[in-house]
């Protein structure tokens, strides 16, 4: 790809660059192979997405050089903060004095994603601080692929929404932890308890801060402006833009902080959130653009024998702890057991906020940063792909998708829609309720 960009360099001069002119192809052909994938056998447009990016990271393609900085950066934690912010929006904390043990699922599904992922990792030699780091990126679940699978499979039902919160609340553990973490990476072992819970206090104070500012803004704009209209959607990203440029700036975290901001808000404003549709149409533009990110930095990672064995056993001991930790507070929680079984496999995804951890592991140590990547960038690659399958099956199988494989195995047409309508098009009988 680099040869091929040396060639038409001298002919092709944009105003933008050439990078410019790779990614916009790149996502075009993204959007594509999306689209076709999920026409023709019903998987979820992220698959495509991912697969392009997969290929053209095996390619060489060099618009997205390892470790991420400047513009990509901010992107993939612009595209986190929206999405997680959405997320936000969906944990009403009154939920959890009605059943607690919903909140009892998260705790012990993140506490045992982060102790058999260590121990697994320690049993085959990798070495106590690279283990504690894997542990801290594997217990964070992917609201970004969940969501999108959700919104291409019209799903809706108690798991569908039991595994977002459960990915959501992962995923501030997780935020919150690796924040903390990498600040203290420089220092000595043996830290006492205080200094290891100050740099909590320090990120999530920080970011509740900023996550609070942004709700408070956002619902003092709703007392005036229409939640339906377009100007609301470019203030609410613009907004979240300036809240993560800020919590990242002042020692916190930016998605955290956008996160925080949709649960708070969410408590200020509990009626049912109706942003405009040119807020679906931006947030699925970033979307795909951290899709493919994420799959074009995680492809030119290095590959051999000994980290796929580590990637293979990392991804199993996550996946037995999400599915043991789920299923072990389930007693209680509403949940049939079989329903916990699906919430968990539709927890498997992991993708860009898992690069957005690595990457702040990189930028903190120079020495551990390159080991803890050449482990994690390869099994976010497979876990963004493999995992986006699984939680599209389960979804399938719990019931609460109202797009069944065997329309899509039947030619793409959408259940309730009458014959000859497209398969992703919005018809009211296969709408969401």
């Amino acid at each position: 790809m680099n040869e091929i960009t040396a060639i038409w360099a001298q002919w092709l001069r944009p105003s933008a660059g050439l990078p410019t002119v790779q990614w916009s192809i790149l996502l075009a052909v993204a959007a594509a192979a999306g689209h076709l994938l999920q026409r023709h056998t019903g998987l979820p447009k992220v698959v495509g997405y991912s697969l392009v990016g997969t290929l053209a990271g095996l390619a060489g393609f060099s618009g997205a050089a390892w470790p991420l900085q400047g513009i990509g950066l901010f992107l993939l934690e612009l595209g986190v903060a929206v999405v997680l912010f959405e997320a936000g929006g969906r944990v009403p904390l009154r939920w959890f004095r009605h059943n607690p043990m919903v909140l009892l699922q998260s705790l012990l599904e993140a506490l045992l994603t982060w102790i058999l992922v260590y121990y697994t990792m320690r049993w085959l030699g990798v070495r106590p601080s690279v283990s504690e780091a894997l542990a801290l990126i594997a217990m964070a679940a992917s609201p970004a692929v969940l969501s999108r699978v959700v919104m291409d499979t019209r799903a809706a039902g108690p798991v569908t929404e039991r595994a977002m919160v459960l990915s959501t609340l992962s995923t501030l553990y997780a935020l919150t932890l690796v924040s903390a973490r990498t600040g203290t990476m420089h220092r000595a072992d043996g830290l006492g308890l205080a200094d290891t819970l100050y740099p909590i206090a320090v990120v999530l104070g920080i970011s509740v801060v900023v996550g609070a500012a942004l709700a408070l803004t956002l619902r003092a704009a709703l007392r005036v402006m229409s939640p339906t209209s377009e100007n609301t959607a470019f203030l609410l990203l613009s907004l979240i833009a300036a809240a993560s440029t800020l919590a990242a700036h002042f020692g916190g975290s930016a998605p955290l902080a956008a996160l925080l901001g949709g649960i708070l808000l969410k408590q200020l404003n509990p009626r049912p959130w109706a942003w405009p549709r040119q807020l679906g149409t931006a947030a699925s533009l970033l979307l795909m653009l951290t899709f493919v990110l994420v799959s074009v930095v995680a492809a030119q990672a290095p590959w051999n024998p000994a980290v796929a064995g580590l990637v293979l056993a990392l991804v199993a001991a996550r996946a037995v702890a999400k599915v043991l930790g789920v299923g072990a507070a389930n007693w209680g929680s509403g949940l049939a057991w079989r329903q916990a079984f699906w919430t968990a496999c539709a927890m498997s995804p992991m993708s860009s906020v898992a690069l957005l951890l690595v990457s702040q592991f990189v930028a903190s140590s120079l020495e551990l940063g390159p080991r803890i990547a050449s482990i994690a960038l390869p099994s976010i690659l497979l876990m963004e792909v493999l995992g986006a399958i699984i939680t599209t099956f389960a979804i399938y199988r719990a019931g609460e998708s109202l797009r069944p494989l065997s329309a899509h195995a039947a030619g793409g047409q959408i259940a309730g829609a009458p014959p000859g309508a497209p398969a992703d098009s919005t018809y009211p009988g296969g709408a969401r309720g």
